[in-house]
């Protein structure tokens, strides 16, 4: 199945889709039974990209790159007006609302001790009828630990449809590439914060941030010890970069 149009960002594809685009790909891969995985990518995603060529690969060989940061929305808009903000929160929950009929069955990997478990019941509660196949939270541990072909045939034992990834980025994209081959669920998605998000264990940015821009400014301000690095480091260095770009100073291939 062909990937939607992309946008080049400093390297990373992003790609042209808005929610329901988003949905409608995921759908039929799911009824393809293609495997393949979704990232969804901020500005954050983006200079990590650039530290690493392999995860510049990862990203670039997903199935789907979601604007999840109104940053590449806007950039994204210059080639097809109708791109909106693909949240992973967001997208969660309009794919959850969306499964109910299209009988999608789901698998929850990550969080912290009891998140994905609560976010389960949670989500059962606010979706009546979603089938959630089972749970699962990882131990801290190295990758090549995680991904492991124990991990992959408890998840396949459970037969789910969709595998939701929260195990922060950039470390869900190298977890999903490396899963890819082993697992049997046609579609992996990394959402990092949403299980923390949607189970309540941390609080949202207020919508009119999210829409402006500013949703960063509000995640500084509740973590910042965490985050201080990804925003006043990165996001400088975003802007410098992408003008290089722009200008033509710069040139930036879609290495897969």
């Amino acid at each position: 199945m062909s990937r939607p149009e992309r946008v080049n960002v400093l390297g990373v594809g992003v790609s042209l889709v808005n929610m329901d685009r988003a949905l409608d790909q995921i759908g039929r891969r799911v009824h393809n039974r293609e495997r393949t995985y979704v990232c969804v990518c901020s500005v954050h995603g983006v200079m990590e990209c650039q530290r690493s060529g392999e995860l510049r690969r990862i990203f670039n060989s997903a199935g789907m790159v979601t604007p999840d940061g109104m940053p590449l929305v806007w950039l994204a808009r210059g080639r097809d007006p109708q791109v909106t903000r693909v949240y992973g929160p967001d997208l969660m929950l309009a794919e959850f609302q969306r499964s109910i009929a299209a009988g999608h069955r789901h698998f929850l990997y990550g969080g912290g001790p009891g998140v994905s478990a609560r976010l389960a019941t949670a989500m059962r509660e606010r979706f009546p009828g979603l089938d959630v196949a089972g749970t699962m939270e990882p131990p801290f541990a190295p990758l090549d630990q995680l991904a492991s072909p124990e991990t992959a045939a408890a998840i396949n034992a459970t037969h789910p449809d969709i595998i939701w990834v929260g195990i922060s980025s950039p470390k869900q994209e190298r977890w999903m590439a490396k899963m890819r081959p082993l697992r049997e669920a046609p579609v992996l998605i990394g959402v990092g914060a949403a299980f923390d998000f949607h189970s309540g264990m941390v609080r949202q940015a207020p919508h009119w941030m999210q829409r402006s821009g500013l949703e960063w400014l509000f995640r500084l301000v509740t973590e910042p010890r965490r985050l201080w690095r990804r925003y006043l480091v990165n996001n400088p260095w975003f802007v410098w970069a992408l003008a290089l770009q722009r200008l033509g100073i710069r040139k930036y291939e879609l290495e897969t």
